[in-house]
């Protein structure tokens, strides 16, 4: 065999060795990718029951509902839709009513938002960038 013809054929196992691990790299990684929605969105979204996503916005004044064993149930909104999201566990310090804030989760078979993560804003300055684009487009942005 010629030195030409072996290196054309080292290059093809070169480049569908590439391609072979590119292929399995990217389908690994789309089982793992987690999107964002603001409430506008989950409304024409169609998502599936056990798909983990996050969903962002303000709580909703006066929707915070405590139950027990730490269950805790509010309203998150982009000033156009609201979602109900049921929450089991500690709320960060920084949770209060009228603030941003971010929660990881599925829907369940009965429709509602059962987060595993919940992050709230850190300071008075900051709001997660996915909620203030929601917030922009939808018109209800302060910038205080």
């Amino acid at each position: 065999m010629k030195p030409k013809h072996q290196r054309l054929i080292i290059i093809l196992l070169c480049l569908t060795s590439f391609s072979t691990g590119l292929a399995i790299l990217l389908t690994h990684f789309s089982d793992q990718l987690v999107y964002f929605y603001s409430p506008s969105q989950l409304k024409t979204a169609h998502i599936e029951p056990n798909k983990t996503i996050r969903i962002g916005g303000l709580v909703k004044e006066n929707s915070v509902l405590k139950g027990e064993d730490l269950a805790v149930e509010f309203i998150i909104t982009d000033g156009e839709e609201e979602i109900m999201v049921h929450y089991t566990g500690i709320l960060p310090n920084l949770f209060r009513e009228g603030q941003g804030m971010v929660a990881t989760g599925t829907f369940d078979t009965n429709n509602r938002f059962i987060t595993t993560e919940l992050l709230a804003k850190h300071d008075e300055n900051y709001m997660p960038p996915e909620v203030v684009d929601s917030l922009k487009a939808t018109g209800k942005w302060r910038s205080e």
